[in-house]
């Protein structure tokens, strides 16, 4: 028998076993001469398409690029009644014209424009220096000024509000800018890459899905896979914690490989999985570009580091805020990275003189800037690796590497005086000096939060005014970019200084790919592009960019036209507890940045007629671009109501989960917050023999979690690092035992206090009160049952200290929530 499979094999590899031997015509076709692969259009560098008509999609040819997904090759063969009178043809599946490049977007998070070694900064970056070197540097790249907003414009190539993301996902409200609901009109680059037959790859944050839809019972439209993305291992929040990052691996939860203890980093992790990645595609398809986007949860806060980076700048900045700035200020004009008749802007009354600070302030600020500056230098390291092993690849010349140092500027979330735990402070409740230095040797580690003052923000973003969050001013809004591209771009040591935004991004690399914008996305008519492409701008150092550009966020805005720059400050970035209103009594600024490229004098009064016209210019284009309802509430629209999972079913207020349901997001869950609410756990359990998490909910900053320690029920609230903590006094019995919570909410506003008691088969065994509770949100950790995922509600275990007995269900049933309708 295996003879004869053996000889039925050759007979097939032969001559197909079908009458004449076709080797002959397989030989004069290879000594044939290639046909003309120059193409007008988009080109194509398919071997079926060689034969075919030119990939332009204005004469009905394949593959039309204009209208996607491109259907497979059309068959040319024959088909007859049987295979004797038939001839096979393969049809080809679309692949990128010829010379298409790999290309890598990286996109850091809160980096402020005078921070990196590469523009003029105090913190060494030595692998953006060294790819600046190889590349190209741009001085005049603009971002939104916040980060979902950003990675919409980005990804998409049209402005922030048209792509459903005029602000963050965790603020959303029920208007289409403001949902962040990305729409089908605005596809992104990955899909339209993909589509053109690129692998497409997204590593680490995703800010762009309704965190009511990252849960495993989707929809998954809106995540990466769902944009179009090969595959997705990161995730889906503005910030994570980076030794007990939220992970998924396309739309599963995953859980990291090692403890922190056991060196885990975020990270190292998603850098290795993008190498490896990589690696892998270059060897099976080494002829395939792909596009892959890198966006590190760096260096948003969490700051976390370990001692050995951050110990390196111990003493680094002792000369202060003001002294950073004026010796970045120094050097940026030495490297030529900003204009010789550069001013540089003065000190704000919102941050204080350092000479006035006490010398806790002093220690303390110092300390944050210092664990800062060491998660960057670790942060440069691991994606100089990556760089490393782009250098290896077959193609590694005809790659594409966009460096975007930044979303948005640098961050004064962390308030006045900074703090270890950032949730707190976006909740709207400061930490004090006293409290930080207190626990100050968590600093940068698993149990911190850490983020600097506002004082280091401003001076990060030198030698601009003002900080992340405000777009009406370059500080919030301008951030380096540097470009490789070794195959299409020889450094000429030139800066280049065009008016650039992130919606250009887009538009550039399709250029760089000759792949056409698409007119439909699976039948859907797109949006027209915000951007243009500056490709040119990499051979022309002259080239100009944009003539025109608005922003907003926050009700921080402003209008960029010809050089000249109109803007009103609105909302303070550490303050989310304030919403000032009166938009008509905010105060305009005007700048013409063609003389002045920092935004320090102020022309408004010398010249309103050119204020009111960028006034008016930005009405217009508010109505245009879907800019409207301006929104500047911080905490209060963090605590609206979302809306509910799809499908979900909340009108009874009764909320039932079994073992297993993890990696649910915290507006996803059920309403813990503001409102009464009574958790019933249906257990089986051997009495003192069973240990672990019944149900958890945030983590480090605030938390909730109720779990059996050696049979024990314990009942934890963590706010913000105070621990009300209600326990059993003695172990379950063994079999069925129900444990429940009653959560008794006695305010009147969010936040207020409540009465807790803890009951075991009906009996009362603890209960407790608190003054305060948490009103908006418990932080960057899910809501699970049967296990504590992620970060660790209390240090009292390790987590995710699964559950070893029987849940047989968890039953949530809850009141009417304060502030709801």
């Amino acid at each position: 028998m295996r003879l004869l499979f053996s000889v039925i094999f050759l007979c097939l590899a032969l001559t197909g076993c079908g009458g004449e031997d076709r080797s002959a015509d397989k030989a004069a076709q290879e000594s044939a001469p290639a046909p003309d692969t120059e193409s007008t259009g988009t080109g194509n560098q398919n071997t079926k398409t060689a034969a075919k008509p030119s990939a332009s999609s204005d004469n009905g040819e394949w593959p039309d690029r204009k209208h996607l997904p491109i259907p497979l090759s059309p068959f040319e063969g024959k088909i007859g009644k049987t295979y004797k009178e038939s001839e096979p043809d393969w049809q080809d599946g679309p692949m990128p014209p010829e010379g298409a490049p790999n290309v890598i977007v990286i996109l850091l998070d809160d980096v402020g424009f005078g921070q990196t070694s590469t523009f003029g900064g105090l913190i060494p970056t030595p692998n953006l220096d060294k790819l600046a070197e190889e590349g190209l540097r741009y001085n005049r790249f603009h971002t939104t000024a916040i980060c979902g907003p950003s990675r919409a414009a980005l990804l998409t190539g049209r402005n922030h509000h048209e792509a459903g993301s005029g602000f963050l996902m965790e603020w959303a409200t029920g208007f289409p800018s403001y949902s962040t609901y990305i729409p089908k009109s605005t596809a992104t680059i990955g899909e339209i890459l993909r589509d053109n037959g690129y692998g497409t790859w997204w590593y680490g944050k995703n800010h762009n899905t309704p965190d009511w839809e990252t849960t495993v019972a989707g929809p998954f439209d809106h995540w990466p896979t769902g944009m179009g993305f090969d595959y997705f291992y990161g995730f889906n929040a503005g910030e994570t914690h980076q030794y007990y990052p939220v992970l998924f691996e396309n739309t599963l939860p995953v859980e990291p490989d090692k403890s922190p203890e056991e060196g885990y980093h975020f990270m190292s992790d998603m850098t290795d999985k993008a190498i490896a990645r990589m690696k892998f595609a270059k060897s099976v398809a080494p002829k395939k570009p792909f596009f892959m986007y890198f966006a590190p949860g760096a260096m948003h806060a969490p700051h976390h580091v370990t001692a050995k980076w951050r110990e390196q700048f111990k003493g680094k900045f002792d000369m202060g805020w003001e002294k950073y700035r004026e010796q970045v200020f120094k050097r940026q004009k030495d490297m030529g990275i900003i204009p010789a008749d550069t001013k540089l802007t003065p000190r704000p009354e919102w941050v204080p003189a350092w000479d006035s600070l006490s010398d806790e302030q002093k220690t303390l600020y110092n300390k944050l800037m210092e664990n800062f500056a060491g998660y960057f230098a670790f942060t440069d390291h691991e994606v100089g690796r990556l760089l490393d092993a782009v250098k290896e690849l077959p193609d590694a010349d005809n790659t594409l590497v966009i460096y975007i140092a930044g979303d948005n500027g640098a961050s004064a979330e962390g308030g006045p005086d900074g703090t270890l735990n950032e949730i707190r402070a976006l909740n709207g409740i400061p930490t004090s000096i006293e409290e930080n230095l207190a626990n100050i040797d968590k600093l940068g580690g698993p149990e911190s939060e850490p983020h600097y003052p506002v004082g280091w923000a401003w001076a990060g973003n030198t030698p601009f005014q003002w900080v992340k969050q405000v777009a009406s001013h370059l500080g919030g809004t301008r951030n380096p970019m540097v470009i490789s591209w070794p195959a299409r771009i020889k450094p000429d040591g030139q800066v280049r200084d065009a008016f650039l935004h992130l919606v250009d991004v887009v538009p550039t690399i399709l250029e760089a790919a000759n792949i056409p914008m698409p007119e439909t996305v699976n039948g859907i008519e797109q949006k027209p592009l915000a951007g243009k492409s500056f490709l040119a701008s990499f051979t022309d150092a002259t080239f100009e960019g944009r003539p025109d550009q608005y922003f907003e966020v926050f009700s921080n805005r402003s209008m960029y036209a010809d050089g000249w720059k109109a803007n009103a400050q609105h909302t303070l970035p550490w303050r989310q507890d304030l919403a000032p209103g009166n938009w008509d009594q905010d105060e305009w600024e005007l700048y013409h940045l063609e003389e002045d490229f920092s935004e320090a004098n102020d022309l408004a009064q010398q010249n309103p007629d050119k204020l009111a016209e960028l006034q008016k210019k930005f009405e217009e284009t508010a109505k245009d671009k879907e800019i409207y309802p301006l929104d500047d509430r911080g905490s209060a629209r963090l605590g609206l109501p979302k809306p509910p999972v799809p499908g979900a079913d909340t009108s009874s207020g009764t909320y039932t989960y079994y073992t297993g349901a993890k990696r649910i997001a915290e507006v996803a869950g059920p309403p813990l917050k503001n409102g009464s609410w009574t958790l019933t756990a249906e257990l089986n359990t051997e009495g003192g023999k069973t240990e672990g998490v019944i149900m958890a909910v945030g983590g480090v900053a605030a938390g909730i979690v109720l779990y059996l320690d050696k049979g024990v029920p314990v009942f934890d609230y963590n706010y913000f690092e105070t621990h009300t903590t209600l326990k059993g006094k003695k172990s379950l019995p063994a079999g069925d035992a129900t444990v429940t919570v009653d959560f008794d909410y006695q305010g009147k506003e969010p936040g207020g206090p409540a009465a807790i008691s803890l009951k075991v088969n009906g009996q009362e065994v603890a209960s407790g009160k608190m003054e305060a509770t948490v009103g908006a949100r418990f932080g960057i950790d899910t809501f699970g049952i049967g296990e504590d995922s992620g970060q660790p509600v209390t240090s009292a275990y390790n987590p995710p200290y699964p559950f070893t007995g029987e849940i047989k269900k968890v039953t949530i049933s809850t009141g009417k929530a304060a502030g709801s309708p």
